[in-house]
């Protein structure tokens, strides 16, 4: 198989290994409103930072805790939602797709196709996306070593699409709680990907209110230091002008007013461990 590519351009930016970049949205697409006012300002502070950043809201949550969760508004009217966002916003989007068929349909709109972590390991999923030749950001399951996700690189690569990322998101630590073994970003990166480092996901607490998962966003801008600090190229937040009433992961997201200024620090550190190591 040839070489994985390091970095993609998107927007006239370049994401990957050699710049800090971020991922943030509302988890799941509320309202297009709602959708807008965030991707407005995240948009914002990206310029204001000088920091490339993909706008992310899932148009389907199909692995909420309870039947009666919301959802988001579905694959066609989501990604129409998406479509405006990045029009008025430009941002390049992303968002994950669950099923095969969702696929082609998703790589009309989407930028970057993501792939849920408990779906990492789906054959057909990881195939269909590589076919559409866009960038794929496959989340490492909860339940995998990271130095098992050569097999998954595999799959995509074998379509001929090279372009790929994996993103931590904590690992499954006894029952409704994650841990993060920092050590896991350079092993990911040893395979010669960007390694993106989901901060918020990182602090849930899967099921940890019976009928939905709770979390401790307090603790993500910690863990985000640290995992930039140990080598990741980007960082991935979930973030919500009030989380306490988000109609998903509003636990473990970060309120709005508090993304600048963690960017901020974070883009720093990235320059800082960059410039040690050259």
């Amino acid at each position: 198989m040839t070489e994985l590519v390091p970095s993609v351009t998107l927007g006239g930016r370049s994401f990957g290994r050699d710049e800090f970049f971020v991922i943030a949205g509302p988890c799941v697409l509320e309202s297009l409103e709602l959708a807008g006012e965030v991707a407005s300002r995240l948009a914002e502070v990206a310029a204001s930072l000088d920091i490339p950043l993909l706008f992310k809201s899932s148009f389907d949550k199909a692995n909420r805790t309870s039947v009666t969760s919301f959802r988001g508004p579905g694959l066609g009217q989501g990604l129409e939602w998406l479509g405006r966002i990045k029009e008025q916003t430009g941002l390049p989007v992303i968002s994950d797709i669950h099923s095969p068929d969702q696929a082609a349909q998703a790589a009309q709109v989407l930028d970057v196709l993501q792939i849920p972590a408990f779906l990492c390991r789906q054959t057909d999923l990881l195939v269909a996306a590589g076919e559409t030749m866009k960038p794929v950001n496959v989340k490492k399951g909860q339940f995998m070593s990271p130095h098992d996700v050569g097999p998954i690189l595999g799959k995509v690569q074998s379509t001929g699409n090279q372009q790929v990322w994996l993103t931590e998101r904590g690992s499954s630590f006894g029952y409704n709680n994650l841990v993060v073994d920092m050590r896991s970003i350079a092993v990911m990166r040893g395979f010669g990907v960007p390694v993106v480092f989901d901060a918020t996901h990182s602090v849930q607490l899967p099921g940890g209110l019976g009928i939905s998962s709770g979390g401790d966003r307090a603790h993500a801008p910690a863990l985000a230091r640290a995992a930039v600090a140990a080598g990741a190229d980007a960082v991935f937040i979930e973030t919500h002008p009030d989380p306490e009433h988000a109609l998903c992961d509003g636990p473990n997201s970060l309120p709005l007013d508090q993304v600048a200024a963690l960017l901020k620090q974070l883009k720093a550190i990235h320059a800082l461990v960059r410039e040690e190591a050259a």
